[in-house]
């Protein structure tokens, strides 16, 4: 199969597929976009219901800790939106190119820094919503769990998968 490479262990058993490079940027780059509309519809519907408090009468009363975890949470609820839309912009002002495998590596650091971006976002908004809510002295607790989970499902249970699963190429 000239011009054809091994798309991570088909020479081992048949395991993996046999694809191009284009074949593999292809695919790749389908599955990223199916991965960032999850995470973009949830961003950006975080971001829109922060971006409505500031013009509630509670907002008013909140004291400045509580106002400048707002600002944080909006700010970096931004970030995450930029980097989680920013693979869109990416692959328009590339397209035609024919750098595909490179757009998919630079969208998947995008993906990935928005993930980080989304998580702080969530773990700051958490806090702010906990200190209005209940006693300040469980906020750190509850934050912690919460976070402690995040990380266990957004990193170490794929990270563990990756580590104990990946077959190493033979190329």
């Amino acid at each position: 199969m000239a011009g054809r490479e091994d798309g991570g262990g088909a020479a081992e058993g048949g395991r993996g597929r046999v694809e191009t490079t284009e074949e593999r940027a292809d695919r790749q780059w389908q599955d990223l976009m199916q991965e960032i509309r999850v995470a973009q519809t949830g961003v950006q519907i975080l971001l829109g219901f922060l971006l409505t408090v500031v013009f509630t009468p509670r907002y008013a009363s909140l004291d400045a800790a509580d106002k400048a975890i707002y600002v944080l949470t909006v700010v970096l609820g931004s970030l995450a939106t930029g980097a989680l839309i920013g693979p869109v912009s990416f692959h328009r002002i590339v397209s035609g190119r024919r750098i595909k495998p490179e757009a998919v590596a630079w969208a998947s650091r995008l993906i990935l820094i928005g993930i980080v971006f989304l998580l702080a976002t969530l773990t700051c908004a958490l806090v702010l919503i906990l200190r209005v809510a209940t006693d300040n002295a469980i906020v750190p607790w509850l934050v912690g769990g919460v976070l402690a989970w995040y990380l266990l499902c957004w990193f170490a249970l794929p990270l563990w998968a990756r580590s104990r699963h990946t077959t190493k190429r033979v190329e």
